[in-house]
């Protein structure tokens, strides 16, 4: 495939995001992960939310348990929406979320904490046409999943694809049917870059309007399967199953960003969008990164987030989950390229990653 994205985040790379994005070190309180071990006695964690970070949550629970064995973790990927509300809840000490909580949503001490920067593409099932990147816009993509554009040979999609052979195919648009953060950041490039077009808002539960041909499923692995069984499809996916796209010999776009550029969702173009984005972070960290400014900018990119309550039943679970996340975001730790590198994400910038650890330590 053109173009293929990096598999491997150099170190050098991660230096300069680190560079371009805020020099400012973790202080304070803001342990190595080997003086954050754990505590005294056995402790669970658990995780629920997100499937575009579930795949990094099942690289770091045996690599963090091996070193601690009396913390146990247990991840699950059932959705963002899922993650938040039971956090929320106190069903779970950790929700996993690819989306910031609205104002609406907050209440006193709910803490959104980033742990790395990921990303989102838009993929497809074009027969011979699956090794070319199509560029596709924010308007195109409105047009699709509004019913608009119904046939891939759409004079608008032709436009943007000068000598690319597109079929007179109906075009079936794919969402998520769960609470989803994929279905958050996917509606926000929508209402950002088409507003015209797409006036349904963003959500991670959108008010989907109907459209003939449409499909439904859960879970980023439901999405990619979905994509490989039905041929003309066109669906959103978290960066981190873009292995799993590959090896299904799936396409995937170049999305068109402010700059009126097409761009690919490779490591250098994320890198470009954080390094615009980040240094508007604000300390609670809730923060749109869509539609980054810049010719390279990659537009739908995000901060993955731990929903988690600053008030934790025990000491002793306080002490656990404090140790975890900070080893989650050290750059020693879970934001290693050793963990990163095979889900396509960025490490946290050295200025977040003290908001973050100021965040963490809220925790008791």
């Amino acid at each position: 495939m053109q173009h293929r994205l990096k598999s491997i985040v150099t170190a050098a790379a991660a230096t300069l995001l680190v560079a371009g994005c805020g020099s400012t070190a973790a202080k304070g309180t803001a342990a190595s992960p080997s003086q954050a071990a754990g505590t005294g006695s056995s402790v669970t964690i658990l995780e629920t939310g997100s499937t575009l970070l579930y795949p990094l949550f099942q690289q770091w629970v045996p690599a963090y348990e091996a070193a601690h064995p009396n913390v146990h973790i247990t991840p699950a990927g059932t959705g963002s929406g899922t993650g938040i509300a039971q956090a929320l809840a106190g069903a779970v000490q950790i929700g996993a979320s690819d989306a910031y909580m609205s104002d609406a949503q907050m209440k006193p001490g709910i803490l959104n904490i980033p742990l790395a920067i990921s990303a989102q593409v838009v993929a497809y099932n074009l027969p011979g046409l699956n090794q070319t990147h199509l560029n596709l816009s924010g308007p195109v993509l409105a047009g699709i999943y509004t019913g608009k554009i119904g046939y891939w040979d759409n004079p608008q999609i032709r436009a943007a694809n000068p000598g690319v052979s597109l079929p007179h195919q109906p075009i079936i648009p794919v969402r998520r049917n769960d609470s989803s953060g994929d279905s958050f950041l996917f509606t926000q490039y929508l209402s950002k870059s088409a507003p015209s077009v797409w006036t349904a808002g963003y959500a991670t539960s959108p008010s989907w309007p109907a459209v003939p041909n449409e499909a439904s499923a859960t879970g980023n692995g439901g999405m990619v399967e979905f994509l490989k069984a039905n041929p003309y499809s066109i669906a959103y996916v978290g960066i981190s199953y873009l292995n799993q796209l590959e090896s299904d010999h799936l396409g995937y776009a170049a999305l068109q960003n402010p700059a009126s550029q097409y761009v690919l969702p490779t490591q250098d173009n994320i890198e470009a969008a954080a390094k615009a984005m980040v240094p508007t972070t604000p300390p609670d960290e809730r923060i749109s990164l869509i539609d980054a400014p810049g010719a390279s900018a990659y537009p739908i990119i995000n901060y993955e987030y731990a929903i988690v309550k600053a008030d934790q039943p025990s000491a002793n679970m306080a002490s656990a989950l404090k140790a975890f996340l900070t080893w989650a975001i050290s750059p020693q730790g879970g934001n290693q390229a050793k963990f990163l590198d095979s889900v396509h994400f960025l490490p946290l910038p050295s200025s977040v990653v003290t908001l973050s650890q100021h965040q963490i330590d809220e925790i008791h």
